[in-house]
């Protein structure tokens, strides 16, 4: 018989890794599946749009507030699997209130409560990790990536022919019923004996990691990015779309536009472009490119345009997101990583909050065009950070090297 070492060096058993693949994926389609028709289905409800920002906001806010509570709390309890089925639950209810009956109270409890659910991610991929050998852990982290771009693309996919043929309500019941599928499946789910363990999130070292000037600069580039994503695709871009004359079903056409291009930039990022042109590069030239097309939302006047809009900015928002992750955590020592990442996933749900939150009081006033100009200079000003933390940087690091060089052998 394997020990659980050997177990976990020949990575996860086959039923496990199937189970775990079909959570996954019906966490992400469950929490996605309406995403795309949101923000039309709140114009249908009669929202202002400064209403519709505090609906989209809240699953962001609810994020800020637990999201490193329950990564403290699954630490120290050593489970992760109560959390996923936490998750699972949270996202069926969610979808069950945005379905029980179109009010907009019911539409922010629904999206409050996915808050909630979203906040249960990383018992996910602690659990994922747990399953493979230290050596394994990139390889396990690139595929629950793989995971979570596939779950997202294919609940959104579905969003806009349900809405067309069954009619709004059937886009949440049908979210609901993949939660509830996916919660019954997860109680097949297993722990590694003694637990899923990882250094523990403390808040003692939250202090220390906070002082870290890169970490805080880089929380501040992904509060950014998550703003424009949070106000753009998962935000306001579809209401535009249904404004230019798209119907229902042509945002199926909008959600591959943007999200095929924005996986693939995501996996060919860390792997391709960084190596050839250095992280902060590839970071400053997603910011550019992706509040340019941000700002074209506004200009365009037909939905296929708004397409060739939404394929490059989908390509160049993706280029950031996993740089940023890996520069957050580039200089924080390996014990207090797991700190250091729980505070930057809590901090950049501050994006996610006030992006669109903000954008729909500017709708409010300016209409929904003034949005898109808000999230275009919140790219622009990520892009000039960029640029003067990017110089900094690699300014200290030639005088990192050049002081190197230059020691005696026996102080190196």
């Amino acid at each position: 018989m394997m020990t659980s070492s050997e177990m976990r060096h020949a990575g996860p058993a086959r039923g496990q890794h199937l189970i775990f693949i079909a959570v996954t994926l019906m966490y992400w389609a469950s929490l996605y599946t309406y995403v795309p028709i949101l923000s039309p289905y709140l114009d249908h409800l009669g929202a202002s749009y400064a209403f519709a920002g505090l609906v989209l906001g809240s699953y962001g806010f609810i994020q800020i507030v637990l999201r490193l509570p329950l990564g403290i709390a699954s630490d120290r309890m050593k489970a992760r699997k109560p959390y996923i089925m936490l998750g699972m639950l949270t996202t069926t209810i969610s979808c069950i209130c945005f379905a029980w009956g179109e009010h907009l109270g019911l539409a922010l409890s629904g999206r409050i409560i996915s808050g909630i659910g979203a906040s249960t991610w990383a018992a996910f991929t602690v659990l994922y990790a747990s399953y493979y050998s230290q050596e394994q852990a990139t390889r396990a982290m690139s595929l629950i990536s793989l995971l979570t771009a596939s779950g997202q693309l294919m609940g959104m996919s579905v969003s806009g022919y349900l809405v067309k043929t069954w009619g709004w309500s059937s886009t949440f019941w049908v979210g609901g019923a993949i939660g509830a599928a996916g919660l019954l499946l997860s109680i097949g789910l297993k722990e590694p004996k003694g637990g899923a363990a990882r250094e523990p999130i403390r808040f003692k070292d939250l202090l220390s990691v906070m002082k870290e000037p890169l970490l805080l600069k880089v929380s501040l580039l992904s509060i950014l990015a998550h703003s424009v994503l949070f106000i753009t695709m998962f935000g306001f871009t579809p209401s535009h779309a249904l404004a230019l004359g798209a119907s229902e079903m042509d945002l199926t056409l909008l959600v591959f536009a943007f999200m095929i291009p924005h996986a693939f930039s995501n996996y060919i990022s860390g792997k391709v472009a960084a190596p050839k042109l250095g992280s902060w590069t590839v970071v400053l030239l997603g910011f550019v490119v992706s509040a340019l097309c941000t700002v074209s939302i506004s200009l365009v006047t037909s939905f296929h345009w708004l397409l060739v809009t939404q394929v490059l900015n989908g390509f160049f928002q993706g280029l950031h997101f996993p740089l940023l992750l890996g520069l957050a955590i580039q200089h924080i020592k390996q014990e207090k990583r797991a700190t250091a990442m729980g505070f930057y996933q809590a901090v950049y749900a501050v994006g996610m909050f006030a992006g669109p939150f903000l954008a729909g009081w500017l709708n409010e006033f300016g209409g929904l065009k003034s949005g898109f100009y808000f999230a275009g200079l919140l790219g622009l000003a990520a892009s000039v950070l960029t640029v003067r933390w990017g110089r900094a940087y690699a300014h200290g690091t030639r005088l990192l090297a050049d002081k190197t060089k230059e020691a005696p052998v026996s102080q190196l």
